[in-house]
């Protein structure tokens, strides 16, 4: 039995469809005329334990026969093993999908474990975080000091070292209320990660901010917590310095070189801040809509408020006289915008004013309390706001809010219903489910209380007694 040569099936024609040709060593082919010309299909005749079997050796022309015969000797290497190359055939592609899915997980795994701190920050970012700026601020602090510092960093490498470095990096820009923000929430979305795979398997030794003493790195004179309240004196002086900057600016000669006196609607927003005890942040998020001046109320919802561990809810604000005519002075100015505190963002778009803005405004004319060589770019840079010639330190806008609650103190209100005008989350899930009643009468005449007393300082009629707190 001679050997099948190429020429030999090149020669083949229509005629011979069908035809069976063979080779020693067990190759048969059969010839098929079709749509695609002339082909020979190839098998291979074999015994496998005593049986007669036939392999599919491939066609020719599209497989050569240097090819067909090294798939026979293969399948005879097989067979004579006592092994069916059908079978082996099919767990050799098994075995590769095994292999190449290995490599993947391993590449998965290898991924994993080689996340970033940056790849943590955007995860928390898009589910584990939702500030009422929309994260705005989070996004330009991490990109500003933290980011550039540790994003690149494996957060499995995370040490308490790496922590501090980022830390004193800030502090030695002299920011320290900004470094003790940066450990907050840094040390916030470590904790997020720390409950949840695959950060959690990332972070055997636990969270590298738990290791790291904030204490020792402030200055010792320096408050974590802020307990600064401001003073009927200090209320009355503030008003009174807005009253001067108004004289002093319309009495100046050139009004263009003249410093600028505080903006209206920033004093309002003080002023409100005080009147309500409520947090700049969701003063500044108000619409107009969200202000009733017939019924004297102004609704705050629950997507716009702080909250405490992701609960929130809803605030109803009964306004006083003084708060209400705050409103109208500000609608007076702003009410032909949705927003009460409307601003442009880069596209043109109206939206409301940078929740930080107003702290910024007081924050730069208090510059004696900052470390600064030089006025940012675009910003105040004076004394002007300092009270009590700075006896009592710095003062900021939330200052306001816990002003107002000690007012409220001073003035009998129970400590129940304080926590209620300033929102605070009941304790306890059973007394937030099961107490409804909504102490609307308590809260208006609360108000009442807090801005005619406010009404009475800014008047400077009545006597300046200090409010000191009581036990309740």
């Amino acid at each position: 039995m001679s050997k099948i040569t190429v020429k030999e099936l090149e020669a083949l024609s229509a005629d011979d469809d069908g035809k069976i040709l063979r080779e020693e060593g067990g190759i048969v082919g059969r010839v098929r005329v079709g749509a695609r010309g002339i082909t020979v299909w190839f098998r291979y005749d074999a015994k496998l334990n005593g049986k007669k079997r036939d392999y599919s050796l491939g066609t020719w022309p599209k497989k050569p026969l240097a090819d067909i015969r090294a798939e026979r000797d293969r399948i005879r290497v097989v067979v004579a093993d006592g092994i069916d190359p059908n079978a082996a055939k099919k767990a050799e592609r098994i075995q590769k999908q095994q292999a190449i899915e290995e490599t993947i997980r391993q590449a998965e795994q290898e991924r994993i474990e080689n996340q970033t701190v940056k790849d943590l920050f955007d995860t928390w970012l898009a589910d584990g975080v939702a500030r009422m700026d929309g994260n705005a601020e989070l996004k330009r602090l991490f990109g500003k000091d933290v980011l550039p510092v540790i994003g690149k960093k494996p957060l499995r490498e995370l040490t308490d070292k790496d922590v501090l470095t980022m830390l004193r990096r800030v502090l030695k820009r002299g920011v320290t209320r900004q470094a003790v923000i940066v450990y907050k929430d840094v040390s916030q979305m470590l904790a997020w990660g720390e409950k949840r795979q695959p950060w959690r398997g990332l972070m055997a030794d636990g969270n590298p901010c738990d290791l790291v003493d904030m204490d020792k790195l402030l200055p010792a004179d320096y408050e974590t917590e802020r307990d600064r309240v401001l003073s009927p004196a200090e209320i009355r002086e503030l008003h009174n310095i807005f009253a001067r900057m108004d004289e002093a600016y319309a009495n100046a000669d050139d009004r263009r070189s003249a410093p600028r006196p505080v903006d209206q609607k920033t004093r309002i927003a003080l002023w409100l801040c005080l009147s309500t005890m409520c947090r700049i942040g969701e003063l500044l998020l108000t619409r107009w809509e969200h202000v009733d001046f017939d019924s004297g109320v102004w609704f705050i919802p629950a997507a716009n408020t702080k909250g405490h561990r992701g609960k929130k809810q809803d605030q109803h604000v009964f306004l006083s006289d003084f708060a209400r005519r705050q409103f109208q002075a500000l609608h007076d100015l702003t009410g032909n915008s949705p927003w009460c505190f409307p601003a442009k963002n880069r596209t043109g778009e109206e939206t409301h004013v940078c929740l930080k803005s107003i702290s910024k405004q007081v924050g730069d004319r208090q510059v004696r309390f900052k470390n600064r060589s030089k006025p940012l770019k675009g910003r105040a840079f004076d004394n002007s706001l300092v009270l009590a010639d700075g006896a009592n330190g710095e003062w900021t806008p939330h200052d306001l809010r816990r002003t107002g609650a000690s007012m409220m103190q001073g003035l009998g209100v129970s400590l129940d219903v304080i926590d209620r005008c300033q929102n605070h989350l009941l304790a306890g899930r059973v007394r937030r489910v099961y107490l409804r009643y909504d102490y609307e009468a308590e809260k208006t005449e609360a108000w009442r209380k807090l801005g005619e007393r406010l009404d009475a300082i800014l008047a400077g009629g009545a006597e300046i007694i200090e409010i000191r707190a009581t036990a309740q």
